[in-house]
């Protein structure tokens, strides 16, 4: 046989084994889009997976009308959802996030009422739906935020909890904290305003400054959240807790974790360096913000790692 003939036959057949071990060597992601109703609500959100009978995570948002990618509107582009779903996914474990009710233009109508238990409520809806889907191993809630408290309250038929930069204070604390941080005679208001909702359930006359919290329709809202306390409600879980928060997050401190941490001192603590509250690593402080309305930042790797290592335990 001509030696050249003979070379590329041989660089062709290697050439055709390499290309046979790429594609048989990534396993193929699925996607499936869901539709979960709680009652009139609609809940669409998207699975993934690469194989059945994986752990299973089912996302909490934190506060907003953030859709399952981790964006609002036009406004809010950082895509961190989208982004820890394509991590997750490559390490084989399986992810589903929905668009909250407040993101999904078809609830508008049926959103006048809403209540913080609703959102619990939702989610509870949610983990019913893949309890009895039974394709996957167990089932592990990440409560972002706001989500952080939902997932708490929601998580009795769970598997384990993972809260994500979430606060330690109930809701009226944190309010009075922030706002007096920022302006001190308005901290004061504030905290009048919450006294009078919290003993007659409405508050009469709001501060024209304090008008965007404290509107009318919202009353009845932050009334409910703010009958619960984060650092009680995780004293009642029994399963594997894992508690994350990031060191350059502006929005909820170290210490709120650290809280959470002591009030359930089997949980797991996890500080990691340079992640922000959209869980981007950070390395310069003025990409902070900037990172919230740009996709074009990367995900925290520790925060991937973490979590695997958690679940995988």
């Amino acid at each position: 046989m001509n030696t050249k003939l003979q070379q590329m036959r041989t660089k062709l057949t290697f050439l055709f084994a390499l290309v046979f071990l790429v594609t048989f060597g990534q396993s193929s992601i699925v996607s499936e889009e869901i539709l979960i109703h709680n009652n009139t609500i609609e809940l669409p959100g998207t699975l993934s997976y690469v194989n059945q009978n994986s752990a299973l995570i089912i996302w909490v948002h934190g506060s907003g009308n953030i859709d399952r990618n981790g964006n609002q509107g036009s406004l809010i582009k950082a895509n961190y959802i989208k982004q820890f779903r394509d991590s997750i996914n490559k390490k084989g474990i399986a992810f589903f996030s929905f668009d909250k009710r407040t993101a999904n233009p078809n609830n508008i109508k049926l959103l006048k009422n809403t209540l913080f238990d609703d959102l619990v409520r939702d989610t509870q809806k949610v983990i019913a739906h893949f309890k009895a889907d039974n394709r996957f191993s167990e089932i592990i809630l990440i409560g972002h935020s706001q989500g952080s408290l939902i997932a708490m309250l929601a998580s009795e038929k769970i598997d384990s909890y993972i809260s994500l930069a979430g606060p330690a204070e109930s809701i009226d604390k944190t309010l009075i904290q922030q706002i007096s941080k920022q302006a001190p005679l308005l901290g004061d208001i504030a905290k009048a305003h919450i006294k009078e909702l919290k003993e007659t359930g409405a508050i009469k006359d709001v501060n024209p400054m304090l008008l965007s919290l404290f509107n009318k329709s919202n009353q009845p809202f932050l009334a409910n959240w703010m009958l619960y306390n984060p650092s009680e409600e995780i004293k009642k879980l029994t399963i594997p807790i894992l508690i994350i928060n990031g060191t350059k997050d502006i929005q909820v401190k170290e210490e709120d974790a650290n809280i959470l941490h002591k009030a359930n001192e089997k949980s797991t603590l996890a500080i990691i360096k340079n992640m922000n509250h959209v869980l981007k690593n950070i390395a310069v402080d003025a990409d902070n913000m900037k990172s919230y309305y740009s996709a074009d930042y990367a995900l925290s790797k520790q925060l991937i790692t973490t979590i695997v290592a958690f679940i995988n335990n």
